[in-house]
């Protein structure tokens, strides 16, 4: 036979349960039937709808009657992939000089176990190596005699094998001595609201022989009060124990007043300062109204340009006017050119007839020439 079981831990270690179809939620054995020498030999363990919850060992068991050889046990670990959680970023310890705190990142979920990683970031968001006095385990980032130096932004990146994902946190360290004035200065207000409270709660105690009116509207007769004795025995011991407190608060009250006297005396300084300031502005005033004056005579000149501007405007159409005279007159020549045109083109005709006659008495000239050749001809004989 085969049996399948599984392994639960808790804080007193490992449990081993036996997987029972049916019975055990998501869970199924397979069985399949290969017969040898007359046995089954094969058994599957089938699981479905997984969670975190399943990361598991799982162990398969034969056993075979009158036969111990071989393997008979052999086991198996399911790990079920989750991606981490956000982690969440703290920090443990007081943000104090010369302090140790650890800064710690966890994310709630995540399988792989997520691993994490520290990064540190300065005021000016630049990043810078770890600090030799830090030690970085598990998530925990522990700093060690902090000072102002170790003032930053911490940057913690949660990663398995699916994803990562990351937190950050801010750590401003301050000197002690500011955190304990804030304290001292609290004490004191609150002693003295105690105090005002009790004066408030106490109640008047009438002696014997003390009485009221009738009525109960007048006032009691004839009688002292006296406080409870406990209540103002408590007040005598507070007033001891933060004896010493107010005395240092009184002496930074006095320090605090020395230098409210010098911010006054500098104060004096900037009111004379300013007085110069003031009968300086004084004569900038007499020059601005002399420069007033001077303001209205440019004013002045600039509107005699503007009336010379319009006298240049007129003549200005007066010489258009001329203008188109010209124009005038030029189309009128440019007429008179055509009647030249038109005359020099009957001089060129009469030309061409005086050219004609020309050749004419070229031609009788030659004829006049042949005739001179016979004569010389005749002449000879």
């Amino acid at each position: 036979s085969i049996r399948w079981f599984n392994f639960n831990s808790d804080d007193g270690g490992k449990q081993k349960e036996r997987a029972v179809p049916g019975l055990t939620p998501f869970m199924e054995i397979l069985k399949s039937f290969l017969l040898i020498n007359g046995a089954s030999v094969k058994a599957d363990l089938k699981l479905s709808s997984i969670t975190l919850d399943d990361n598991k060992e799982f162990e398969c068991e034969v056993q075979i009657p009158s036969d111990d050889e071989g393997k008979l046990i052999d086991a198996t670990r399911l790990i079920v992939l989750v991606a981490p959680s956000p982690p969440i970023c703290k920090i443990e310890g007081k943000a104090e000089y010369g302090q140790n705190i650890n800064i710690t990142c966890k994310s709630e979920e995540g399988s792989p176990a997520p691993t994490y990683k520290w990064q540190s970031r300065d005021v000016r968001n630049a990043l810078r190596a770890p600090w030799p006095r830090t030690t970085d385990k598990g998530g925990i980032l522990s700093l060690y005699n902090i000072s102002k130096e170790t003032s930053g932004f911490y940057v913690c990146t949660s990663s398995n094998k699916i994803r990562s994902a990351t937190c950050n946190i801010t750590l401003t360290v301050m000197p002690r001595n500011v955190t304990i004035s804030t304290k001292l200065i609290f004490l004191s207000s609150l002693f003295d609201c105690l105090l005002f409270i009790g004066n408030d709660g106490d109640k008047e105690v009438v002696e014997n022989g003390g009485g009221r009116s009738i009525d109960g509207k007048g006032s009691p007769r004839d009688s002292r009060v006296s406080k409870p004795v406990e209540r103002q025995d408590d007040y005598e011991e507070r007033s001891e124990r933060n004896y010493d407190r107010h005395s240092d608060y009184d002496d930074r009250s006095s320090d605090y007043n020395d230098r409210r006297s010098e911010c006054n005396n500098r104060r004096s300084d900037y009111d004379n300062r300013r007085s110069i300031n003031d009968d300086r502005s004084s004569d900038y005033d007499g020059h601005s109204s002399y420069y007033d004056d001077r303001c209205s005579d440019y004013d002045d000149h600039r509107s005699d340009y503007e009336d010379r501007r319009s006298d240049y405007n007129d003549r200005r159409s007066d010489y258009d006017d001329h203008r188109s005279d010209y124009d005038d007159c030029r189309s009128d020549n440019n007429d008179h050119r055509s009647d030249y045109d038109d005359h020099r083109s009957d001089y060129d005709d009469r030309r061409s007839d005086y050219d004609d006659r020309h050749s004419n008495y070229d031609d009788r000239h030659s004829k006049h020439s042949d005739r001179y050749e016979r004569y010389d001809d005749d002449r000879r004989f």
